[in-house]
């Protein structure tokens, strides 16, 4: 029995990582991929519009 007690823990990590990449895989784009990129355009156009005009005194 010492090897099923041997083998349960990667197996459950397997799991959880398996699972962990569906997850990922599933979020891709889809109706919230606008969204996303939107509020990245955002953000790197204020850090933009920030480095142009300089640092505040």
């Amino acid at each position: 029995m010492d090897y099923v007690s041997a083998l349960v823990p990667p197996v459950v990590m397997a799991g959880f990582f398996i699972a962990l990449v569906v997850t990922i895989v599933k979020s891709q784009g889809g109706a919230n991929k606008a969204k996303e990129d939107a509020a990245v355009d955002a953000v790197i156009a204020r850090a933009e519009a920030a480095q142009q005009t300089g640092p505040a005194k």
